[in-house]
């Protein structure tokens, strides 16, 4: 047995730090920044990096590091701190994030393939038997988690092994993006394709739709979403060489290279992809923003190197397939991962009485079949709903993100207010402690709180003004619908089997 645990404790720092960025760190986030804000971005990704990713990574260390023998992730962290009952509800929300992530990748995993096969999105020209292209987009999204679901819950979890296949591509792809990105810059001669005029245009976006301070505030979920996630590593502790120096000090490193890599990609964005004349058309959306990118990427690549228009666009739809081809391995690894992984660690993490049988029983795959099942349900429930409620590919892949934004930033709401409470524990062992002012600790947690709150009620108001009731319902409806659901279901079961939260 001690030759098994010494065997297990094998995560080093760096181990840990490339860990953190392949769980956070995605270029969905700078081409979504870029087509949201253009350079007007790169403000709020740096405030949220300090004012959000940072503390929280030093909080979450501090939770990982005191309850590092727990086998319950956040679940754990947060019984500890405040109660039971609030646990349960907080980690049932951390839950719907990663279903709503589901309904998301659902749909713009067919932008990926699209993108692989043709070397472009061609997904609003699919239509069938009178479906809108949403609508079959929609249908082929729950195709393909029933299918996951079916594979994932009889332990065919072999597919999952190409997401670590998929982070060695997209590092590779990273790699490509800066490096052409340098040299269109020093072939143009140091010209950008986006000009800077003035200090305004990093506080200012050329986007119509982010002009008024309500819609800029509202970006705010959109930059700490980007920094969403490091949660998930709290449960990872007890794998881990000397946790109590190792998880802190691999976040603060795994943070900085983060917060700078957003900066400088956003930024090189406009090196070599005009924001109006070559990016912001009516066929761009936050669904294929990405693809849209890269191909603008090889085709500028090739005109630097002294091609023809002609041989410089088939660049661009390679550059194209290359990064839907890293995109399409990390979306299928992730997604066979996140089938049963989030589910499992609640369930069997949580109150094992507070659930009906039939969703802890594990089956011959050790899977809890019966809850991925369920899962599964609700997952196309949502993503048939959201697909066949009217809406164009601009504003259907809006709903999602925005859905995804908020249902991620949620959970933080939990696990920061409850640092203060978990701070006031007298009988826990705290091998790591940043914040041991009691005063300051619960100023920064008010500061951080404050930032989310008002970040996801703008994002929810942001539509509302627009008098676009959908986008505004579809964003604020998970988070509170599934805390309501996890409120009710944990009354009703604590009084049946006489539990104290």
């Amino acid at each position: 047995m001690d030759e098994q645990s010494s065997n297990k404790k094998m995560i080093t720092t760096f181990g840990l730090v490339t860990m953190i960025i392949t769980a956070i760190f995605g270029f969905g986030n700078v081409s979504n920044a870029y087509l949201q804000m253009s350079y007007g971005s790169i403000i709020w990704y740096a405030l949220a990096g300090i004012c959000f990713f940072f503390p929280c990574g030093l909080m979450m260390a501090e939770y990982g590091s005191a309850f590092k023998d727990a086998k319950g992730g956040i679940y754990s962290w947060l019984a500890g701190s405040i109660g039971e009952k609030l646990a349960f509800i907080g980690t049932f929300v951390w839950l719907a994030s990663w279903i709503v992530w589901m309904v998301s990748t659902a749909s713009r995993i067919w932008i990926t393939f699209s993108a692989l096969i043709f070397g472009k999105d061609t997904t609003q020209q699919w239509h069938f038997i009178g479906l809108s292209s949403t609508e079959v987009i929609g249908v082929l999204g729950i195709v393909l988690m029933i299918a996951c679901t079916y594979f994932s819950s009889r332990g065919m979890t072999a597919i999952a092994k190409v997401g670590s296949l998929g982070g060695i591509f997209t590092v590779i792809v990273n790699i490509i993006y800066v490096i052409a990105a340098f040299i269109i810059l020093i072939a143009n001669k140091g010209a950008l394709a986006q000009p800077i005029h003035s200090a305004k245009d990093f506080v200012l976006s050329p986007n119509p739709q982010f002009q008024t301070p309500i819609a800029i505030i509202s970006f705010v979920v959109y930059a700490i979403f980007a920094y969403g996630g490091m949660e998930s590593l709290g449960s990872v502790t007890d794998s881990m060489k000397n946790p109590e120096k190792t998880f802190p000090r691999g976040l603060i490193i795994a943070s900085i290279f983060t917060i700078g890599a957003y900066v400088l990609m956003i930024l090189m964005a406009g090196w070599f992809a005009n924001y109006n004349h070559d990016f912001a058309k009516s066929t761009t959306n936050l669904g294929n923003a990405t693809y849209v990118l890269f191909n603008i990427l090889g085709v500028k690549l090739g005109l630097a190197f002294g091609l023809s228009h002609a041989t410089a666009v088939v660049w661009g739809a390679a550059m194209t397939r290359i990064v839907a081809f890293a995109q399409a391995l990390g979306f299928l690894g992730a997604l066979f991962v996140l089938m049963y992984s989030p589910i499992k660690a609640f369930i069997l993490g949580s109150n094992p009485e507070l659930w009906p049988k039939k969703l802890t029983k594990l089956n011959k795959a050790g899977m809890p079949a019966n809850a991925m099942w369920l899962q599964v349900t609700v997952v196309s429930v949502i993503i048939f709903l959201v697909a066949f409620g009217g809406s164009a590919a601009q504003r259907f892949y809006t709903i999602l993100t925005d859905m995804a934004n908020v249902s991620t930033c949620f959970p933080y709401l939990f696990l920061v207010g409850a640092f203060p409470f978990f701070k006031r524990k007298k009988n826990i062992e705290r091998p790591f402690e940043v914040f041991k002012n009691r005063f300051w600790t619960d100023v920064l947690v008010w500061f951080v709180e404050i930032i989310l709150i008002v970040g996801i009620l703008f994002t929810f108001i942001q539509p509302m003004l627009e008098k676009d009731w959908q986008t505004a319902f579809w964003t604020i409806a998970g988070p509170v619908f599934f805390a309501l659901v996890a409120w009710i279901f944990y009354s009703i079961s604590s009084k049946k089997h006489h539990i104290n939260g």
